[in-house]
């Protein structure tokens, strides 16, 4: 039985080739692409090295990579899966959404994982207080 999901006809290929102004637009979108995505991982990475979670500025440095984060993923959609090409409209009806529920699930996680810290530590710090008030 013949496959019929193989390409053997190699003109195809060949058909597929740009011009070379064209190859040139390509290979800068590429590059221009890597170049932003390593920026902002490169800047994430910093931060990281740089600020303990013992900072005073690490609650600012947790939403600082939420929001890059949120950046690099909708930067990849619009280039990797074709948005940028789609009209402005049909591209908000697609990241507004996405940016909302994110926001929505990242303050839950934040305010949840807060709540949790201050009752676990929260209680053994009392715990701890209390035992020391009445060992003296």
């Amino acid at each position: 039985m013949e496959r019929d999901d193989l390409i053997l006809d190699h003109s195809y290929s060949v058909a597929a080739n740009h011009d070379e102004e064209h190859g040139k637009l390509i290979r800068k979108t590429i590059w221009k692409v890597t170049a932003i995505l390593s920026i902002i991982t490169i800047i994430e990475v910093i931060l990281g090295v740089l600020v303990k979670h013992d900072n005073a500025a690490w609650p600012i440095v947790k939403v600082l990579f939420l929001l890059m984060t949120l950046i690099k993923a909708g930067y990849i959609v619009m280039v990797f899966m074709h948005l940028g090409d789609e009209s402005k409209s049909f591209r908000w009806m697609l990241l507004g959404p996405y940016f909302i529920f994110m926001s929505y699930l990242i303050f839950q996680l934040l305010t949840e994982g807060t709540y949790q810290h201050e009752i676990l530590y929260g209680g053994l710090e009392a715990v701890k207080e209390a035992a020391h008030q009445s060992a003296h």
